[in-house]
């Protein structure tokens, strides 16, 4: 425990608050490592008084034997060697032994404790089972405990705590343990709390008699220290600043009040005159030695000042904020020079100069120690402060000493160099390690000439060397433009016009002086006279050997704006394009530029001008850079960024997309050689520029560029088609040439030739869908002539087709977009051909005229373009013959147009739509049947229809169709529908197979005024017959017996040649046929279809030829049932698959046909006749998975609305009930 026995080391970053330890000392050394570890782990709440927020802490105790001696004194206030706690260690667990000894020495120790008035104590009894065992006679331990607090603790029972086994790893240990520290914890922060408040009243007491006489600022400077380790001890850094803070705050308000008159006793032991300037020591935490001087009152100004910012430095340090140390630097500094003159303090001539010197030097180096070298070069706006404040010292060192002198420091100078550094004293251990510490610099630079040549550049260019001054210059511009100096940059730029002058460097003397003609921070006079140097130079008479001197463009001018006209910067060939420059002009008088030219780099690709050139509006702003480099753009190249699209040459689709740096050598070469036009210091000019007068470029001739902002108007070549990219810009005066060798952002206009295009779209008119047809449309054709010139006597020539006429009209004429009025057309048309005259045009306009055509809707009923495929899926076309809305039936006219500018035809198609749809229903009363046609008007404009007629479309008439329909003429307006009706009677049986056709008149409501024909609008349909034949022997059909059900499939007409395109035909012995399928269902439940229900036929392409299938069906209720449904659709096998060989007959069926072939619509059907007990087959096992592997299926596309009529919708059978055989036995009791 000796080593506990020490006195606590005061003053040293390591303090901690004492605790002593008295009792058996052997049993504490046993847990002093475990409590000194296990303590500072938890973290406790310090809450303070007068409201400061509460801060959690680590405490940490510096245990130490209890002695009377470290008890305080009356009078004594340090914290720093106040014990915060007393603890008695005991482990006694006989009542013997505490009788006989313990408890006198706990009396002795509390009596002790009672003197010094200290209340701050604890007994800590550890239990241990190992000496329990040893003790026969051993009382509980409840009594040597409740004995100790009843003769101790009667009004304190927590101060007596019991610690059971400390060093076991038992969970009773443990937890006794824990408790432990929980409550060594509460009562030391206690005592810390309770003793740090009246520390800091007593403190607060002596503050409050300042102006009392006898008080010491060193004296309360030393209290309120006190206070500052004590938080620094806590690892408060904060706090701790912020006393040392009030104390720098405090002593500053008694030196101002003093240089106003109010002085205080105090002050004047800092008057004493200085006697050492050895400058700041921040590699100390505590500079003792000031410390000591302070505290005896011995310290002068500059001695407080040194410690009070050591000690602010090293906490700032600890919070990590080194900038805010460069900053308080620098002003401690200024306000030291101040404080002295103002405190009249008696100063050797240099002594200060040194002290700042050393101090600027010292602070640098202790944040370069404490930061890496990224964060330096980021913040190193807060170390040149301090550089610049250290160069003025050493330069007012080097004019006192003689170091500058033409002819070397005299005997004087040399005497009061040695009484400089004198004052120095000998270098501290903590720099004499150091190659390049402050004290050697300064030692070094005092010694001779050559040395403070080294440390200061510009006693070079005072000794007459504007070589070496150059070199040296040089790279303090450098530095100075990275940092931001504007003044510096300024002040070493006249100095290096100086050299460049002396050295007769004429190009680098006028790249300067042009830098220096444009610098705000000069008066009017010197930016003239520099100007004037350059003009004098430009305006000299070239000799045979002279060359144009090249200058950068911006130490001249700065490039403000450039605005295109027309804004889009796109413009045919031979089209006028204007670019309107707008310059700065940095020079301070006006000066005439005998030519302002701008290089263009010409290139065939086209497109890319579009979006970067002209922003909409046709402005292209350059950016400004710092003023600082005399540049209109910063040191680094901007980015140069084009987009890249990679698209595919079938359908110039986009493949990819992504963007290239075009000026990538720039911004990847090294920066050693990065050779800026910006400043003159990167010993590399810009080239000439050669103005030839057959080159592409953008000239002005003969302009005065006033000082601040001017307009240049240019006029651009545009006699080739391509992309022009302005590359540099040069202006010439005289011998002088100011080069921009870089415009940025890229500025581009492009130069197109355009190909004559036709285009033809229809007008708006009576419908959202533009052209109807059936009835006269008006159809805008616009010609865009591009680089061709329409001559007299040009046509067009249309070919004429008989579903689509051009109508002549008398108001057609021709209208060019560019002039006023029109001009007639000259329509000529002929069997073959319809010719128009066009009207003379010059290229690039825009030709527009009007014709009228007229599209009659085919007889034949159109079909909708709604496949689905035998497995349920849908079958897109590429073209769709139905709008998605309104499913509105259109017509494609395709129209071949040669042109006077091509060889070739154009092909152009022009699509109109159907204004009406139509269909059929079979209706039935009794034995009455009635044909009633539903007309919709499915397009956005109203008819007025009339003449509702229904014709039989047959050779022989076989039924009467009487007509129900009561007015002759009807207004039908937009998605509205019209109902006629009429009545079949015939006299013979019902033929099977009826072809009908319902026709009307229509015209549109705005056609009526004036008056205009009317036009007819057909819809065909045909109707079929189904018979249901009961069986053999009985007159009626019976429910559960079988019937025969006979499906009559006749053909009315050849299919078209759009259909037969689509249909696959098959020739067979010279027969050509093509597949239809059937399909009998009955959704009603009313029949069971038995055997087969669905079949392949192939049809003969033939009319009226007949294929007859035979069934049959087993009525499942009586009464009069409606027939099965019948449903034919058209069967378009696969390319691939196999195609089915059919017999030798003309009209034959395949009955191996899958219901899984079906739409996915109808598979509810064919799932409801499989239930009732249909034998037919599903399919083989092996289609089933041919059709999961996704091989090619053949699909079915049903027939459009009218083509297939079924004659037996709406008939009905008669079925009687089955005969009764079944006997019912009844027994009565």
């Amino acid at each position: 425990m000796e080593a506990h026995e020490e006195k606590p080391i005061i003053y040293t970053m390591e303090n901690k608050p004492i605790v002593t330890c008295a009792g058996d000392q052997s049993l504490f050394t046993s847990l002093y490592t475990s409590l000194a570890q296990q303590l500072p782990k938890e973290p406790m709440e310090w809450r303070r008084s007068y409201g400061r927020a509460p801060k959690m802490i680590h405490l940490e105790a510096n245990f130490v034997q209890f002695k009377e001696e470290l008890l305080p004194k009356d009078g004594n206030k340090a914290l720093l060697t106040f014990p915060f706690l007393h603890i008695y260690w005991t482990d006694c667990c006989d009542t013997e032994v505490y009788k006989a000894s313990v408890k006198e020495d706990m009396q002795r120790w509390q009596n002790i404790l009672r003197l010094h008035s200290s209340v701050d104590w604890l007994i800590v009894v550890v239990e241990s089972d190992a000496k329990k065992k040893n003790k026969t006679n051993i009382l509980p331990r409840t009594s040597i405990v409740d004995k100790i607090r009843n003769d101790f603790c009667n009004k304190q029972s927590d101060r007596c705590v019991v610690l059971s086994d400390p060093l076991k790893e038992s969970s009773r240990s443990q937890e006794s343990w824990s408790s432990f520290l929980t409550k060594l914890r509460t009562l030391l922060l206690m005592s810390f709390t309770k003793n740090l408040g009246r520390f800091e009243d007593d403190m607060r007491t002596l503050r409050e008699k300042r102006t009392e006489p006898g008080w010491s600022f060193c004296d309360y400077f030393m209290v309120q220290e006190e206070l500052a380790f004590v938080f620094e001890m806590l690892q408060q850094f904060e706090d701790a600043l912020v006393q040392y803070d009030e104390l720098d705050a405090l002593f500053t308000q008694y030196v101002l009040n003093f240089g106003a008159g109010d002085g205080a006793n105090w002050l004047g032991s800092f008057c004493a005159p200085v006697r050492s300037w050895n400058g700041l020591l921040l590699r100390r935490p505590i500079d003792m030695e000031k410390r000591e001087l302070i505290q005896r009152g011995e310290a002068s100004l500059l001695d407080l000042r040194s410690y009070l910012f050591s000690r602010q430095c090293t906490l700032l340090i600890f919070l990590q904020r080194p900038w805010e140390v460069t900053l308080r630097a620098l002003e401690l500094l200024h306000n030291c020079v101040q404080e002295l003159r103002l405190l009249e303090v008696s100063v050797v001539p240099g002594a200060l100069d040194c002290w700042v010197f050393l101090s600027c030097l010292e602070v640098l180096h202790r944040i370069e120690g404490c930061c890496d070298r990224s964060q330096l070069e980021a913040n190193c706006s807060h170390t040149v402060g301090l550089w610049t404040y250290a160069t003025e010292k050493l330069k007012s060192l080097g004019y006192l000493c003689g170091l500058v002198a033409e002819n070397g420091p005299t005997s004087e100078d040399l005497n009061r160099t040695v009484d400089l550094l004198a004052g120095l004293g000998t270098e501290r251990p903590e720099t004499g390690i150091t190659m390049q510490s402050p004290y050697k610099k300064l030692k070094e630079a005092l010694s001779s000439v050559e040395a403070f040549e080294k440390h200061y550049l510009v006693s070079a260019l005072r000794k007459g060397d504007p070589e070496r001054a150059e070199g040296f210059l040089e790279e303090s511009l450098r530095l100075y433009v990275a940092e931001g100096w504007s003044l510096q940059v300024t002040h070493t730029r006249k100095q290096m016009a100086e050299c460049q002058k002396l050295l007769r460097q004429t190009d680098d003397y006028l790249q300067t002086s042009a830098l220096l003609a444009g610098d705000a921070n000069l008066n009017q006079e010197e930016r003239t006279h520099f100007c004037q140097e350059i003009l004098s130079f430009a305006s000299q008479p070239p000799g045979p050997s002279d060359q144009t001197v090249a200058l950068s463009m911006a130490a001249f001018a700065q490039l403000r704006q450039l605005q295109f006209s027309p804004p889009g910067a796109v413009v045919h060939v031979g089209a006028a394009l204007q670019l309107e420059l707008r310059v700065r002009c940095l020079m301070p008088v006006a000066v005439h530029v005998g030519q302002l030219a701008a290089t263009l780099h010409f290139s065939l690709e086209q497109g890319g001008a579009r979006g970067r050139a002209g922003q909409g509006d046709g402005v292209v702003l350059f950016p400004q850079g710092s003023p600082l480099s005399g540049a209109g753009c910063s040191l680094t190249p901007a980015l140069e960024l084009y987009e890249m699209q990679d698209r595919s040459p079938s359908d110039s689709s986009l493949n990819s997309a992504g963007v290239v740096c075009k000026n990538v050598h720039l911004l990847l070469r090294r920066h050693d050689s990065n050779a800026s036009l910006d400043t003159p210091t990167a010993g590399v000019l810009p080239a000439a520029v050669a103005v030839d007068d057959g080159a592409q470029m953008l000239r002005a001739r003969d302009v005065t560029l006033q000082p601040g902002d001017n307009s240049i108007l240019f006029t651009a070549p545009v006699r080739n088609p391509g992309s022009y990219t302005l590359r540099q810009l040069c202006g010439s005066v005289g011998r002088v040439q100011f080069v921009q060798s870089h415009i940025y952002p890229v500025v581009q206009y492009e130069v197109y030739s355009q190909e004559p295009q036709l285009t033809i779209e229809p007008l708006s008119g009576l419908s959202v869908y533009n052209l109807l047809a059936g009835i006269p449309q008006r159809v805008k054709f616009t010609i865009a002539t591009g680089h061709y010139s329409i001559k007299k006597g040009d046509a067009l020539q249309l070919s004429n087709t008989d579903s689509m006429p051009i109508l002549h009209s008398s108001r057609c004429s021709a209208t060019i977009l560019s002039s006023t009025g029109g001009q007639a057309l000259s329509i000529q048309s002929s069997e073959k051909v319809t010719s128009i005259s066009l009207p003379p045009t010059p290229p690039y306009h825009t030709l527009e005229f009007q014709l009228e055509v007229l599209c009659h809707i085919p007889p034949a009923p159109l079909k909708l373009d709604s496949e689905r495929l035998t497995n349920g899926e849908v079958r897109h076309r590429s073209k769709s013959r139905s709008h998605a809305d309104s499913a509105m039936i259109h017509i494609d006219q395709k129209v071949s147009i040669d042109c006077p500018w091509s060889i070739y035809s154009t092909l152009i198609s022009l699509t109109f739509y159907v204004p009406f749809k139509a269909k059929h229903t079979l209706l039935s009363a009794g034995r009455r049947k009635y044909i009633q046609v539903c007309l919709q008007n499915v397009s956005d404009s109203n008819f007025h229809l009339a003449d509702p007629v229904l014709v039989e479309r047959q050779p022989t008439t076989t039924v009467e169709l009487l007509s129900l329909n009561a007015k002759r003429q009807q207004l039908v307006c937009s998605q509205q529908s019209l109902f006629c009706l009429w009545e079949m009677r015939w006299a013979k049986d019902l033929p099977p197979c009826l072809q009908c056709e319902f026709s009307a008149s229509f015209v549109p409501i705005s056609a009526l005024d004036p008056p205009a024909a009317f036009k007819t609008y057909r819809y065909e349909f045909q109707l079929d017959r189904a018979e249901i034949c009961p069986a053999s022997g009985d007159k009626h059909c019976r429910t559960g017996t079988l019937c025969g059900l006979e499906v009559s499939i006749t053909r009315q007409a050849e299919p078209s040649e759009t259909e037969g395109e689509e249909e696959e035909s098959t020739e067979i012995e010279g027969l050509k046929t093509t597949k239809l399928m059937y399909e009998v269902v009955d959704n009603s439940s009313n029949w069971a279809v038995c055997g087969k229900s669905s079949g392949v036929v192939s049809m003969p392409v033939a009319p009226s030829a007949t294929h007859r299938v035979q069934m049959e069906v087993m009525p499942l209720f009586a009464g009069h049932l409606p027939f099965p449904n019948i449903k034919v659709f058209k069967y378009l096998p696969h390319s691939a698959a196999q195609v089915i060989q059919p017999d030798t007959d003309s009209c034959l069926e395949n009955d191996n046909l899958s219901l899984l072939d079906k739409g996915l619509d109808d598979q509810g059907d064919t799932a409801s006749i499989r239930s009732r007990g249909s034998v037919h087959s599903v399919g083989s096992g092996e289609q089933q998975r041919e059709q999961q592997r996704g091989l090619p299926m053949p699909r079915l596309e049903p027939f459009s609305p009218g083509q297939v009529f079924n004659w037996t919708q709406g008939r009905q059978v008669l079925v009687l009930p089955a005969t009764d055989d079944h006997v019912m036995e009844v027994n009565v009791t």
